[in-house]
């Protein structure tokens, strides 16, 4: 790859490589990666992007692992940064460590396209999940639905959050003050206001879908995470990718109907990751490091989380954010029916992310007030205790505190300035 005079990169020997035979060539992961960070600082030409975009997409290279997880790399790489030291310290006074959980941020998300048009499930767990966990839930606007992350959140009533303040300037203050934050993506990642035009004129979906939900700008200090993906093939590969950037504990999920959450109509394949940790190391953090990764492949069905199986018709609104945003609010204000469908959908996702965050393997429970403390140990696929996971995950409706977490949230986003930082 050559500079041109006027200061702009040329990657043509690479496309060259690229198409129509990249192993052939002994194109790199290391390659296509710095070619993709190219992107990030406006090095590219439109045409090129456009082209190693295509290129990727239709010798399939996007959705190679290694390609994946070196291209997520670059990205947060690009993004503004994050001051990790100080975050550390909040969690470690902060975290609540419970089970095999130490008290790390946790994020849940989706890749989005299974053109379901479901309810905002992940955000709406994401929400529920800070009641108990550390959250940092990285979002965007919608892209191939009418109701994306922050849409939903910037709908709801009575107030709303401020999204643009939460910056990486004060993404601490905002953990002093409640579990849960949202990390709105184009102030993390201005880089891709680049490839934007590209993307919408291309019309299909590029490695820039597959890489968000593995972005997050705060990676290095994330303990946990669910990600849903919209097609079973790439449930092995995103856990390859989570593996080779060092996670350590993650669920990958997809729905038997190429659903990027678990179903609450059938069964969802799930990829996890399992953290083997050394006996022999003293505390916590020697044996995360210490630690070996395995992969483990298993089936979930909703009874498997106690639960009765919904058509997804009757969690497919396919509403405007703000109608998605009355829905939200009437859950975490514990309105909503004992049994409705939109409810259990989101418990099973919760719970999936405290089993995977480890809080379930606690063999006592002391949640607060309304926790009767009856701990449910059955064992379910996977070795998880999904039905104890439910349990909290109603607990944190029933309670109030996953709606305390988020007026903390919305109360400490609006009490600094309007403008970004």
């Amino acid at each position: 790859m050559s500079s041109t005079s006027h200061g702009s990169i040329s990657i043509t020997p690479l496309l060259k490589r690229l198409w129509p035979s990249p192993a052939k060539e002994n194109v790199t992961a290391d390659e296509v990666s710095l070619a993709i960070s190219h992107i990030f600082t406006d090095g590219l030409s439109p045409v090129q992007t456009g082209a190693l975009l295509t290129a990727l997409n239709f010798t399939g290279w996007d959705r190679r692992a290694d390609v994946i997880a070196k291209c997520a790399q670059s990205m947060r790489e690009a993004a503004t940064p994050v001051e990790g030291d100080i975050l550390r310290d909040i969690i470690e006074r902060k975290g609540r460590k419970e089970g095999s959980y130490r008290g790390g941020l946790c994020d849940i998300v989706g890749t989005g396209g299974d053109d379901h048009s479901t309810f905002n499930i992940s955000t709406t767990s994401s929400i529920l999940g800070s009641s108990l966990l550390l959250l940092a839930k990285h979002g965007n606007r919608a892209s191939t639905s009418k109701s994306g992350s922050a849409d939903l959140l910037t709908a709801m009533t009575p107030i709303p959050p401020n999204l643009q303040a939460v910056s990486p300037k004060t993404i601490s203050n905002v953990y002093e003050n409640t579990n849960y934050c949202f990390l709105y993506a184009p102030l993390f990642h201005p880089g891709m206001k680049y490839v934007a035009t590209v993307r919408k004129e291309l019309g299909w979906r590029t490695i820039f879908n597959l890489l968000g939900p593995l972005a997050n700008p705060v990676e290095q200090v994330i303990e946990a995470r669910v990600i849903g993906v919209a097609r079973k093939d790439l449930g092995p590969v995103f856990a390859e990718a989570l593996r080779l950037s060092g996670a350590k504990k993650a669920l990958i999920i997809c729905g038997d109907e190429d659903l990027d959450e678990i179903s609450c109509a059938g069964p969802t394949l799930c990829w996890r990751l399992v953290e083997r940790l050394c006996p022999e190391t003293s505390n916590d953090e020697e044996q995360s490091s210490s630690a070996s990764v395995d992969v483990e492949h298993f089936v979930l069905s909703p009874s498997d989380f106690g639960l009765p199986v919904h058509p997804l018709a009757e969690v497919s609104p396919g509403k405007e954010p703000h109608e998605n945003a009355i829905i939200l609010r009437k859950l975490l204000q514990n309105e909503l029916d004992y049994n409705d469908p939109i409810l259990h959908f989101v418990l099973m996702n919760t719970a999936a992310l405290f089993v995977v965050a480890g809080i379930c393997d606690s063999d006592v429970s002391e949640m607060g007030d309304g926790d009767a403390g009856i701990v449910n140990k059955e064992i379910g696929p996977g070795g998880g205790r999904w039905k104890e996971g439910v349990r909290r995950a109603r607990w944190a409706v029933e309670s109030g505190m996953a709606w305390k977490q988020w007026s903390n949230f919305v109360d400490v986003s609006n009490g600094f300035d309007k403008s970004p930082k």
